[in-house]
């Protein structure tokens, strides 16, 4: 019988986990969704629940989108933390404040 190579020994190495990261990146979505949120009572003030009022459910709705775009955002750019929360928060804010606006605009 000829001398087969150990499968166990011969196994390429395996590539990185991506939990961790995906784990950075949903915790980057949410505080992005947190942040986004936040801005129209910054720039508007407290008028801005009665808006919220009639509205909440399209602005939850955005919050797994934001958790799920952090963890796309953060497979895409493995190791680079900074430019991963960076492009979370754009496109997050990006999202939440054209509802608003398009809410506003109605």
């Amino acid at each position: 019988m000829p001398e087969l190579p150990d499968p166990v020994m011969t196994r390429p190495p395996l590539h990185k986990e991506w939990p961790s990261t995906l784990v950075a990146g949903g915790c980057f979505g949410l505080f992005s969704y947190f942040l986004a949120i936040l801005s129209p009572f910054i720039a508007f003030g407290a008028s801005v629940l009665f808006f919220f009022l009639y509205t909440w459910p399209f602005f939850l709705a955005l919050l797994p989108v934001a958790v799920f775009s952090g963890m796309a955002i953060s497979v895409w750019q493995q190791q680079k933390i900074f430019l991963t929360f960076l492009l979370t928060l754009l496109l997050v804010s990006g999202s939440f404040w054209g509802l608003f606006y398009a809410f506003v605009g109605w």
